[in-house]
């Protein structure tokens, strides 16, 4: 870039400003690659785990409770409703702590994280268009519906 300057092929205004948007540059892709490198805290996953796990254990306790209360209406069989509801309210958060814990790390090349290399690519793609460049790289395409 120094060398484009000294030949006269930008000015002064443009060398500076060139150099202002590659500092700026420099400055994301190192805040970037701190952000995909930092440890996840492992004792966010245990706790909400151990969270999860006791919510699902103390409720069919309220189930019990809310489903006591209409056995007059009902009749006692209703209790036995204690069982799925537990079991369905129990899988839903369970799972959604799973999705938690799939999400941690988004950059990483999982089929669910941020699909990193394709947003790459575009932005490639876009520089090289803007370049007047005919060569261009393919856009990547999802294999079994995953864009990675």
């Amino acid at each position: 870039m120094r060398e484009l300057n000294e030949e006269g092929l930008i000015s002064e205004f443009n060398y500076v400003a060139l150099e202002n948007q590659l500092k700026d540059l420099y400055d994301q892709q190192g805040k970037c690659e701190r952000i995909k490198n930092f440890p996840y805290p492992r004792q966010f996953t245990s706790v909400n785990l151990y969270f999860t796990n006791m919510l699902c254990f103390l409720l069919p306790f309220g189930f019990l409770g809310e489903f006591s209360k209409m056995i007059e209406k009902f009749g006692e069989p209703i209790i036995w409703l204690t069982i799925p509801f537990s079991v369905l309210i129990g899988w839903v958060f369970l799972v959604l702590e799973q999705i938690g814990e799939s999400t941690e790390n988004p950059f990483e090349g999982n089929p669910n994280d941020v699909p990193i290399t394709q947003i790459t690519r575009n932005i490639e793609i876009d520089l090289r268009e803007m370049l007047g460049e005919t060569d261009l790289p393919p856009a990547l395409q999802p294999v079994n519906n995953i864009l990675m």
